[in-house]
């Protein structure tokens, strides 16, 4: 089981919290975590977005600028 120490919102404190055996096969990856002390479930979502990028007539623009 994976150990972290994370702000429990029951407990009103930073606790341990484990991640129980994962049914899905996620291993010590798994996104769901229990606090040790009370109980509380939490689960930590990732996600990513795309980064916008500037065109390329305005990014020089901004070089010579700071120059």
């Amino acid at each position: 089981m994976s150990h972290r120490e994370l702000y429990c919102d029951v407990c009103e404190g930073v606790a341990p919290f484990e991640a129980p055996p994962c049914v899905d096969g996620h291993g010590i990856d798994c996104p769901e975590l229990v606090c040790t002390d009370c109980g509380a479930a939490v689960m930590i979502a990732t996600f990513i977005a795309p980064v916008p990028r500037l065109a390329e007539g305005r990014r020089h623009r901004l070089a010579r600028r700071a120059a």
